[in-house]
């Protein structure tokens, strides 16, 4: 099934069931308000959901609506836990060598986290305000999952069955900001804003076989002021899958019901599929050329990131964004 979350008048939106074609949807207050109550009860929430979806696909639902990516928030506008990985350990590699640096070969086998804002998620159309154009404007395509409850020492094994739902992200980042916030060995701050996510999240068994062994193995579309930027497929070079990553993320801790747990940003060794964010194309320059030519974003510019099925229709929605001054 496909879930989203609705603006209206309060911080936590309207949980609606989307259509599989995402052209409609349908509130569900009378099983959960929001998708947080929903995680918060996910065994009995989900099968009354999925009913819904289900009805919804046989034009059996009442009261059906036209969905409109635009009104949608976040699917989680909130969230208790926002943790982001480096699952593509190639591009790590790749930033390394264009300053010269080694990479310990401990990162092949131990994941890389942070823990970010999740305070101020922005849906897939808000604008995404930056206060300067010197700070370093990107993009980072990625995809996320939400767990239910993830209790300490969950293995890799059992990981699997908490994996709830599935999204795609744009993980803004401000790279001119990010040297010095990391010289302070106290991890990203400024250089981390809001983070964006797709209008609609998708349970894994809506991605059919593309879904294997908690990875999506299916490109990702990058769009930079409407030009082609890179597709790198989801399911080729992850080093890390879902799975290990919660594994790693609960050794010492609960990941509580809501957690959104990201890929950092998708990388193919094939270079040839382009890039899924500027750090990584300003990067090739440097080895290749001997200095970055790409821009970072500036005002006004646009970015779009979506995925498509094999019949080329929008599996989660399109992130389609604009940056601009604040305010």
């Amino acid at each position: 099934m496909k879930l989203a979350t609705l603006k209206n008048s309060t911080r936590d939106g309207r949980l609606v069931v989307v259509s599989r074609d995402l052209s409609r949807a349908v509130a569900v207050p009378q099983i959960a308000g929001t998708l947080q109550i929903a995680l918060d009860n996910w065994s009995n929430v989900a099968p009354k959901l999925a009913d819904v979806a289900a009805a919804l696909e046989r034009g059996e639902v009442k009261d059906t609506f036209a969905f409109d990516p635009a009104r949608a928030m976040a699917p989680l506008p909130r969230a208790y836990h926002w943790v982001d990985g480096s699952a593509y350990v190639n591009h790590v590699e790749l930033v390394r060598k264009a300053r010269g640096a080694q990479m310990p070969e401990s990162f092949w086998t131990d994941p890389l986290v942070y823990q970010g804002g999740s305070d101020d998620f922005l849906g897939a159309r808000d604008d995404v305000p930056v206060p300067s154009e010197e700070y370093g404007i990107d993009l980072e395509g990625e995809i996320a999952v939400i767990t239910d409850d993830v209790p300490m020492g969950t293995t890799r094994t059992a990981a699997f069955d908490h994996i709830k739902l599935v999204m795609l992200v744009n993980d803004w980042s401000l790279r001119n900001l990010i040297p010095g916030e990391l010289a302070k060995s106290f991890g990203f701050y400024q250089s981390k804003p809001a983070t964006a996510f797709s209008p609609v999240a998708v349970t894994p068994d809506e991605l059919g076989a593309s879904w294997q062994e908690a990875t999506v193995h299916r490109p990702l579309v990058v769009h930079v002021n409407g030009q082609p930027f890179g597709q790198p497929n989801a399911g080729v070079d992850m080093t890390f899958d879902f799975a290990r990553l919660i594994e790693h993320i609960t050794l010492t801790r609960n990941a509580k019901a809501g957690t959104v747990l990201g890929s950092g940003t998708i990388s193919n060794y094939d270079r040839s599929r382009g890039s899924a964010c500027i750090a990584e194309r300003r990067t090739l320059e440097q080895i290749e050329q001997g200095k970055p030519a790409t821009p970072f974003l500036r005002f006004g510019d646009t970015v779009r990131i979506e995925m498509f099925d094999d019949q080329g229709r929008s599996i989660f929605g399109a992130i389609d964004q604009k940056v601009v001054r604040p305010g």
